[in-house]
């Protein structure tokens, strides 16, 4: 397979420079089909929106994790074509479709700004912001690194007569219990949006911080990252309590825990996957869980991967293109970039370690 390599000479000498200082990349890792076009400061977390009319015209968004700093959209190719940028530190990114506004359906990414405090909305594909920068999160916090957002996932129920948007934000740091804040987000027919807290769920260890969230939307879960420690599952409806449905990757990771992305080969079944960061490799886990257990999350495989020091990754199984026949995984590396995978080589592998 011929693989195309479309990060720039100034990356390659980064990360030359930092070499000392970063993960090895194991001699036998997977290697992506394409690299991106440089961020302006430091790539942080992607997520991906599929274009329902042309999959090929699909995009990768990405944020850019700095004061100055902003959110990126690439093509399939890894090339930049649009931004918006002079954002106060974003974090993480995630994509919801069909949101309302002004009397239409659009497409959407929440952004947390973690250093204004707050999350932004964005109108996909144009990157432009529909809020008014003032969806301040964690109010009332008292200390400092208690409200400054940075995970972040969406999620969406569907009751009987509308579906419900929720933001559920992570921050820098927290309490024991209660980490995690879920949004109920609502828009009135001038496009103005508000958001409402409706449950405050979650542990934490204490150890480092929580970052990278999940949610399966179809099976109503949301994972989390407890940096150093494991990753843990909830339910994601706040109807449904705030009970911790499982603990796993306990023992699987060599320090942190970072990105979580799910893989899904039809409504119930496929992957959880983690970037076990400063091993530079994926660990594989089943969506639906164990046999007997849908909360009892084995490792299935523990694959090298040529993205150095990961903090956010995204996957998804619909086919892009030619590249990217059965989905693609999106891998943030240190050097300033995104790199894209083709899923059949991570399923070959997936294969032979099961």
């Amino acid at each position: 397979m011929k693989y195309s390599y479309l990060c720039s000479l100034a990356s390659v000498l980064l990360l030359l420079g930092c070499k000392d200082k970063l993960a090895a990349v194991s001699d036998d890792a997977i290697k992506p089909l394409v690299t991106t076009e440089q961020t302006a400061y430091d790539t942080d977390d992607p997520a991906i929106w599929i274009n329902k009319t042309d999959h090929t015209k699909s995009l990768i968004i990405g944020t850019d994790k700095e004061n100055g700093g902003g959110i990126y959209a690439f093509d399939l190719d890894g090339k930049i074509i649009n931004k918006f940028t002079d954002m106060a530190r974003p974090n993480n990114v995630d994509i919801t479709y069909n949101f309302p506004y002004k009397g239409g359906l659009i497409d959407i990414a929440v952004v947390t700004e973690r250093n204004a405090n707050a999350i932004r909305i964005f109108k996909l594909p144009e990157l432009t912001p529909i809020d008014n920068g003032d969806l301040k999160v964690f109010a009332g916090e008292a200390l400092e690194d208690y409200n400054q957002p940075m995970g972040i996932a969406l999620y969406e129920k569907q009751t009987a007569d509308k579906k419900i948007f929720y933001a559920i934000v992570g921050r820098k740091s927290g309490p024991a219990e209660d980490y995690l804040w879920q949004y109920e987000l609502n828009t009135d027919t001038q496009g103005d949006i508000t958001i409402q807290v409706v449950r405050k769920f979650g542990s934490y260890s204490g150890k480092k911080e929580i970052e990278a969230i999940a949610v399966d939307k179809e099976l109503g879960y949301v994972y989390y990252s407890d940096e150093t420690v494991g990753v843990r599952k909830y339910y994601a409806d706040p109807d449904k309590g705030k009970e911790q449905l499982a603990f796993f990757a306990q023992k699987d990771a060599k320090r942190d825990h970072e990105g979580i992305a799910i893989y899904k080969k039809d409504n119930t079944t496929g992957y959880i996957i983690v970037s076990d960061q400063q091993d530079n490799s994926l660990l594989i886990y089943p969506r639906e869980g164990d046999t007997t257990n849908p909360h009892q999350h084995t490792l299935l495989a523990k694959l090298p991967i040529s993205a150095i020091e990961c903090d956010g990754l995204e996957a998804t199984s619909v086919s892009l293109n030619n590249q990217f026949e059965k989905g693609m995984l999106v891998m943030m590396s240190n050097g300033k970039v995104f790199q894209y995978y083709d899923w059949k080589v991570i399923q070959e592998q997936i294969t032979k370690v099961k």
